[in-house]
């Protein structure tokens, strides 16, 4: 009991002598004798908090970060998706560009040809009972397409619809090895029979029927035309001659030549329903560079 009364005694007077001094500093201000005491413990509990603080800050930033790591994973989700969406868009808007382009040249060659076309686009390419080289486009009986109906493309000849459903239609491409189609050679009379090789159509067989007749590298070919304009309409570009076979005593001459068109890569077609009224002869052919 006597223990416990002293204790109370001794706190009393170290409270009293706290206050004491605290109104004696507060009073005096800056001239208070007890004013190097008060910055020195200003210092040591000063930097006390401020090594505690340096060894929480640290613990502290990584509990934060796990309470925000499922937002951040939300958000670097969602941008991700928006990326991807936009790199789509933007390679369906240069999709839609370079389709448009193609389209404006086709229509631009068919116009020049006289040739009345139906447009349509290459979805799939496949071997068809028979040939090695067809593609099927998504037009058909529906849009007006019929077998044996001649089609191109804004750079020259594809080749002919060999099949017609009522929305989509084969292509027998000239490069198939059973594909031939009269041919002329440019500002003559001289015809041949063009026929495809294969080889992904790189080049085309010219069998010209007048063994005599001159054909050089550089000379450039058109369709001849046939019946009615089935399979093939008159004056549609086919190709340029690279090289020429010479063969003494062959009753034909053979040469071959490099498609207009790029056979491994097509896209936007046109299935010619109704031909010219007349032979657009040499007209169709593009200019040659150098010529206004």
């Amino acid at each position: 009991m006597r223990d416990s009364r002293q204790a109370r005694l001794i706190l009393g007077t170290l409270l009293t002598v706290a206050l004491v001094i605290l109104t004696v500093d507060h009073r005096m201000g800056e001239s208070s004798p007890l004013r190097p005491l008060r910055a020195a413990g200003s210092w040591a509990f000063g930097t006390a908090e401020r090594a505690g603080a340096a060894v929480i800050r640290p613990v502290t930033g990584f509990v934060e970060a796990l309470a925000a790591a499922p937002s951040a994973q939300e958000d670097l989700a969602r941008l991700r998706e928006e990326n991807a969406r936009l790199r789509s868009d933007l390679a369906a808007g240069r999709v839609d560009a370079e389709r448009s382009t193609q389209l404006k040249r086709m229509l631009g060659l068919a116009s020049v040809g006289g040739y009345k076309v139906v447009p349509a686009n290459v979805i799939a390419r496949r071997g068809q009972p028979g040939f090695e080289e067809a593609v099927e486009i998504d037009a058909g009986a529906d849009d007006g397409v019929r077998a044996d109906m001649t089609v191109l493309n804004g750079d020259g000849l594809i080749g002919r619809v060999v099949h017609a459903g009522p929305r989509t239609s084969s292509v027998m491409l000239l490069s198939d090895p059973a594909s031939a189609a009269g041919a002329r050679m440019e500002k003559g009379r001289e015809i041949g029979v063009v026929h495809g090789v294969g080889e992904h159509g790189r080049l085309l067989r010219f069998q010209l029927l007048d063994a005599t007749a001159p054909v050089t590298r550089g000379t450039r070919l058109v369709s001849f035309g046939s019946h009615r304009g089935a399979p093939y309409v008159p004056g549609v570009p086919i190709g340029v001659v690279e090289q020429v076979e010479t063969a003494a005593g062959e009753l034909t001459r053979t040469a071959y030549a490099r498609p207009y068109a790029d056979l491994t890569a097509l896209d936007v077609v046109g299935v010619v329903v109704r031909p010219p009224a007349r032979d657009p002869r040499d007209a169709v052919l593009p200019r040659r560079e150098g010529t206004e």
